[in-house]
């Protein structure tokens, strides 16, 4: 992009919704925050089954809470991260400081790469733990939402990754410092220093004259005459 500061264009230019909608990176968010919802609103709503030995309740993942537990966070921190980074993709060419632009960058950056890693474990996590789940009628039941608990954290592991490599691509975009110098030095270069105004009390060397009250030196002494009588 032509005279773009990290995929942007000049700060206060009109917002384009159409544009905006249309943009790739809006598109991933807006699929990654629906894999979020598919991951933590199977584990919320099903997740938790019967227990065999009494009427406490247990995660459908082998029994072990924490993995419940981890898929929800994970799914509602990449809910949370989703909405705020869509937010400031719509205001990030609103935004006048380099500084704060590379700023916004680099946090998209890191975050998706420590998501896209997080997710990764997710996966793994929850697939180990039910393949060790042993069969039972609380795992009938809830089997569907512990599949698809799993499969759209692999499909989460894939829309994150693509933010990351997008983020990178905006860092390494950088700054068109043109940008910000092109209306100054264009400026400078069409004005002209001005001059003295005609009649504004400075002469011009032509008609310099020698200060007032000035003597004129004889450089040619006479020599000492005697007096007649």
């Amino acid at each position: 992009m032509e005279g773009a500061s990290f995929g942007a264009g000049r700060a206060g230019a009109a917002f384009d919704p159409v544009s905006f909608a249309k943009r790739p990176q809006t598109l991933l968010r807006v699929v990654s925050w629906v894999f979020s919802i598919a991951v933590f609103g199977p584990i919320v709503n099903e997740g938790y089954v019967n227990a065999d030995s009494g009427p406490e309740l247990r995660c459908v993942f082998n029994g072990n809470a924490g993995a419940c537990r981890f898929g929800v966070v994970l799914g509602l921190g990449a809910f949370i991260a989703c909405a705020a980074f869509l937010l400031l993709d719509a205001r990030f060419q609103q935004i006048s400081s380099v500084r704060d632009r590379r700023r916004a960058v680099l946090l998209d950056l890191g975050f998706s790469g420590v998501w896209s890693f997080l997710w990764f474990v997710g996966f793994c996590f929850l697939t180990n733990q039910w393949q060790r789940t042993a069969p039972g009628p609380g795992t009938a039941q809830a089997g569907d939402a512990a599949r698809a608990a799993i499969a759209f954290s692999f499909f989460s592991i894939l829309s994150w990754v693509a933010l990351t490599v997008k983020a990178l691509q905006r860092f390494r975009l950088g700054t068109d410092m043109s940008l910000f110098a092109t209306d100054q030095l264009g400026a400078g270069a069409a004005q002209a220093y001005p001059g003295y105004p005609v009649g504004s009390g400075v002469e011009g060397t032509e008609t310099y004259q020698s200060p007032p009250f000035t003597e004129t030196l004889d450089t040619s002494p006479k020599g000492y005459q005697v007096p007649a009588y």
